[in-house]
C-alpha cells in the first residue's frame, strides 16, 4: 500500500459534525493526526431546537481513540467564533431537509435553507480566509447535492442553496489559486440521521457515510492539488463533473435582425451535442462570444454539428483528440561536420571568405549557422511520431510544409547531444485542408536552445468543422509597401536538393524524378527549409556582419517551389531590428517565401535602433512611451495589471506591427514582434483605431461590439487597459 495520508499539525473544523457525513468527516480526521473542532448546533431534521450532546459525543469518540478534538455549538452564521483558534479552515454544512413543494415554500422555509446553507458556509469562509492567506496554504470542500445539481421535486429552497456553494466554490478556487488555497466541491449521497426517516434501512447501510470520508480526507490533503472540481460520492463510488455545451448555431447575419422562428427552425442544431464542448472557465466561454462576433461579421456561420462529425469521420482529422498530445522525445547527437554540411546545403562557399566561418572548423570564430536550429527538431517528425497522434489519422502523402518559425535562446553549440519534446498546439480547419500547429523544444541537457513551429497542411483533410485560426499560430507579417532597402542573389546548383538532403530531410520528392512526377512536378524540388536557410543567412550577411549571435528569430509561409539550379533573391526592408524579407525566383519572378521577416538582437556597441520611416505607424510612438513608462514603474504596474497583453496592429488589413507588454514577470516588460511565450489576451486593432482609443475619440467597448477592436484570450483582462494606456490623449 502507498504512504498514507496524515493531517499531523493541521486544524481543521467540521461543520454539522454531530452525525451523519460530519461526524464521519471529523472522526477520520482525528484518527490521521488532525486537530478537529467538532461543531454542531444539535438541532432537528428541520433545524429547529439546540442541544451539545451530538458535538460532545463525537468528540469523546475522536478523544477515546488518541485524537484531540474541541466542541462548538454555535451557528454556522457566528462563522468568527468557529474560527477563532484555526489555521486552517475546511467548510462543512450538514444538511438540513424540509421538504415543500415550492408552491407550499414559505418565506420562513426559503430564509432558513439559505441561512445555514450558503449564508453560513459564506460566514464560516470568510472569517479563515486571512489566515489561510497569511499562511499560504489552505483547504475548502463545500456540500452540494444531487438537488442543487440535478433539482428535485419539493426541495427548491434546498437546491437553490446547495447549487449557490458551487458558485461560492468555483470563484473562492479562482480567488485563492495563487495563495494556495484550493476549493472543491462535493455532491455526497449517505445516509445520515436527517435522511433515515425517508430512506429503507437496507439503502442508508450500503450509503454508509464512511464511503465519503475519504474523498474529503484527499481533497484536504496539501499534496491534493484538485481545484475547482465537482464531484459525486456515495456508495464507494466517485466521480468527477464538468459542464457540457453544444457547438450551437448562430442565427443572425450581419446588419439583420434575429427572429424566434430562425431559433425555431434551427432548434435541433442548437441543442445537438454532437462535438460538444467543454468549457472550464469563463474565458473560454466568454470566447465563444468574441469568435461569434467575428463570424457574424464576416457572415461565416458555424456549420451543423451532423456535417461536422461526418467531416470529422471522413478527414480522419479530431482536434479534440489530437490537440495537446505529445510525441516521443527525441535524441539528435551531432557533430562539426553536420554543422559543415548543413552550411554548404544552404548555399555557403569557399568563394567568400566570409562564409568561412561556417565551413572551417579551424576557423577562430567557427559557428553554427542559426538556422541549423531546424534540424534537431524535425527528427520529431521524420522518426513517425506524428502518425502516432490520436485524432491525426491522414494521407501523409498529402502532407505539405506551410510555414515555419524558428526561435534561438542562445547561439547553436557546433556539437552535441540535444533533444526536442514536440506536442500538437493546434489543428485548424481551412476548409480545403488541415492545418497543424506542432510546437518542439529542443534543449541541451535541461537548457532551452530553441524553439520551432511547424504549420503543416494536409491537403483534403479540411471540412471538419473546427475554427479557421488560431491564438498560438506565429504570425506572419507583410512587408513595407516600399522599394527593398537591400536585396541578395545567390544561384542554387544542379545538386543543391541532394545536397542538402543529407543534412536529415530524406523526402524522395527531393531526388527521385519518378516520385516528383507523383506529386505533378516535372523534376525534383529544392526543400523549402533549404530556401529558408538561403534567405537567412543573407539577413545575416547583410545586417549582422555574419554574426550567429546576433539572430533571435525567422518566420517565413512557403509559397512555390524552386527547382535546383534556379537563383534565390532575397529582397530586405529593415525596420528596427526586424528584417522583412520576400524571397523569389529571380529567373521567373515567383515569390517563394512570403510575410516572412526575421529579427536580429541589437548589436553589441548598443547600436540605435532605427525608427520607421515617415508615414509608419503612429501607435509606434505611444508603445515606445509604455516601454518607457515600465522602466521606471514597471513593478508596480506588475501588481497591479499581472498579466501578459499582446497586440497586433494592423494597417490596411494586414498585420504590420506586433508588441507584447509583460506586466506579469520580473518588473514588467515590452518586446517588439512575435512572442515565444504565452500571453493571457491578445488585442488586434487597426493602428487608426489604436491612436484613437488611447486618445480618447473611440470607446474601447464600442470599438469591440463593431468588430473594430478583436480580442482573444481572458478577455476581463481588457479592463486594466486603463493602467496601461492612460494619460497618452496628449499624444
Amino acid at each position: 500500500m502507498s504512504v498514507p495520508l496524515v493531517f499531523d499539525g493541521k486544524v481543521v473544523i467540521v461543520t454539522g459534525a454531530g452525525g451523519g457525513l460530519g461526524r464521519e468527516y471529523a472522526l477520520a480526521f482525528g484518527v490521521r493526526g488532525a486537530s478537529v473542532v467538532v461543531n454542531d448546533l444539535g438541532g432537528d431534521i428541520k433545524g429547529g431546537g439546540k442541544s451539545s450532546n451530538a458535538a460532545d459525543k463525537v468528540v469523546e469518540e475522536i478523544k477515546a481513540k488518541g485524537g484531540k478534538a474541541v466542541a462548538n455549538y454555535d451557528s454556522v452564521e457566528d462563522g468568527e467564533k468557529l474560527i477563532q483558534t484555526a489555521l486552517d479552515a475546511f467548510g462543512r454544512i450538514g444538511a438540513i431537509l424540509r421538504d415543500r413543494s415550492f408552491g407550499r415554500t414559505s418565506d420562513l422555509d426559503w430564509d432558513l435553507i439559505h441561512r445555514v446553507h450558503l449564508r453560513g458556509s459564506f460566514m464560516v469562509t470568510r472569517a479563515a480566509w486571512n489566515h489561510m492567506k497569511k499562511q499560504k496554504f489552505g483547504r475548502i470542500i463545500m456540500t452540494s447535492s444531487a438537488a442543487g445539481i440535478y433539482g428535485n421535486f419539493g426541495q427548491a429552497n434546498y437546491s437553490a442553496a446547495k447549487l449557490g456553494l458551487l458558485g461560492l466554490a468555483n470563484t473562492l478556487a479562482i480567488e485563492g489559486q495563487k495563495y494556495n488555497i484550493h476549493c472543491n466541491t462535493i455532491a455526497p449521497t449517505a445516509g445520515s440521521r436527517l435522511t433515515e426517516t425517508v430512506m429503507p434501512p437496507v439503502l442508508c447501510e450500503s450509503l454508509k457515510a464512511e464511503y465519503v470520508a475519504p474523498l474529503v480526507l484527499w481533497l484536504s490533503h496539501d499534496q491534493c492539488q484538485e481545484n475547482g472540481g465537482l464531484f459525486e460520492v456515495g456508495a464507494g463510488w466517485i466521480g468527477k463533473l464538468r459542464w457540457e455545451r453544444s457547438q450551437g448555431r448562430i442565427v443572425r447575419k450581419k446588419n439583420q435582425g434575429m427572429f424566434p422562428e430562425t431559433v425555431r427552425d434551427q432548434w435541433d442544431n442548437i441543442c445537438d451535442f454532437t462535438n460538444a464542448t467543454k468549457p472550464a472557465n469563463i474565458n473560454e466561454s466568454v470566447a465563444t462570444l468574441v469568435e461569434v462576433l467575428s463570424r457574424v461579421e464576416t457572415d461565416e456561420g458555424i456549420a451543423p454539428n451532423p456535417t461536422s462529425a461526418m467531416a470529422t469521420a471522413a478527414s480522419g482529422i479530431s482536434p479534440l483528440e489530437a490537440v495537446g498530445q505529445k510525441l516521443p522525445e527525441s535524441t539528435f547527437s551531432y557533430s562539426q561536420t553536420q554543422c559543415i554540411l548543413y552550411a554548404l546545403g544552404v548555399g555557403m562557399s569557399t568563394k567568400d571568405d566570409d562564409h568561412l566561418k561556417f565551413l572551417y572548423e579551424g576557423h577562430e570564430d567557427f559557428s553554427c549557422l542559426p538556422t541549423f536550429g531546424v534540424i534537431p527538431s524535425q527528427a520529431a517528425m521524420m522518426d513517425g511520431g506524428l502518425g502516432s497522434v490520436p485524432g491525426l489519422n491522414f494521407d501523409f502523402t498529402r502532407l505539405l510544409h506551410g510555414e515555419q518559425y524558428l526561435e534561438l535562446f542562445k547561439p547553436l553549440p557546433t556539437s552535441g547531444t540535444l533533444t526536442s519534446q514536440a506536442r500538437i498546439a493546434d489543428v485548424l480547419d481551412k476548409g480545403s485542408g488541415a492545418v497543424i500547429l506542432l510546437d518542439v523544444h529542443t534543449y541541451s541537457g535541461k537548457e532551452l536552445l530553441c524553439y520551432n513551429q511547424y504549420s503543416l497542411f494536409i491537403v483534403g483533410a479540411g471540412g471538419f468543422g473546427g475554427k479557421r485560426t488560431s491564438d498560438k499560430a506565429m504570425s506572419t507579417v507583410t512587408h513595407p509597401n516600399r522599394t527593398p532597402d537591400a536585396v541578395m542573389t545567390d544561384t542554387t546548383t544542379r545538386d543543391q536538393a541532394a545536397l542538402y538532403r543529407l543534412s536529415g530531410d530524406w523526402n524522395p520528392l527531393h531526388i527521385d524524378p519518378s516520385f516528383a512526377a507523383m506529386g505533378g512536378f516535372k523534376s525534383p524540388i529544392l526543400h523549402g527549409l533549404c530556401s529558408f536557410g538561403f534567405a537567412a543567412r543573407h539577413v545575416l550577411k547583410q545586417y549582422a556582419n555574419n554574426d550567429a549571435s546576433r539572430f533571435k528569430s525567422i518566420k517565413v509561409r512557403f509559397v512555390k517551389p524552386v527547382l535546383p539550379g534556379q537563383s534565390l533573391q532575397t529582397e530586405m526592408w529593415k525596420e528596427g531590428n526586424r528584417i522583412h524579407i520576400q524571397c523569389k525566383v529571380k529567373e521567373s519572378g515567383a515569390v517563394v517565401l512570403s510575410g516572412a521577416y526575421v529579427d536580429l538582437h541589437a548589436a553589441a556597441d548598443g547600436s540605435p535602433q532605427i525608427l520607421p520611416e515617415a508615414g509608419g505607424l503612429k501607435s509606434e510612438l505611444v508603445f515606445a512611451e509604455i516601454g518607457r513608462r515600465i522602466k521606471d514603474l514597471g513593478a508596480e504596474m506588475v501588481k497591479k495589471v499581472n498579466a501578459v497583453f499582446g497586440w497586433e496592429i494592423t494597417k490596411g488589413g494586414d498585420i504590420a506591427a506586433q508588441w507584447t507588454i509583460d506586466l506579469k514577470t520580473g518588473a514588467g516588460a515590452l518586446h517588439k514582434g512575435p512572442y515565444s511565450g504565452k500571453t493571457d489576451v491578445t488585442i488586434t486593432v487597426s493602428d487608426g483605431d489604436f491612436m484613437e482609443v488611447v486618445q480618447g475619440k473611440l470607446n474601447p467597448q464600442k470599438a469591440f461590439f463593431a468588430g473594430k477592436l478583436k480580442v482573444r484570450g481572458n478577455i476581463m483582462l481588457s479592463q486594466k487597459l486603463e493602467v496601461i494606456l492612460k494619460d497618452y490623449a496628449k499624444l
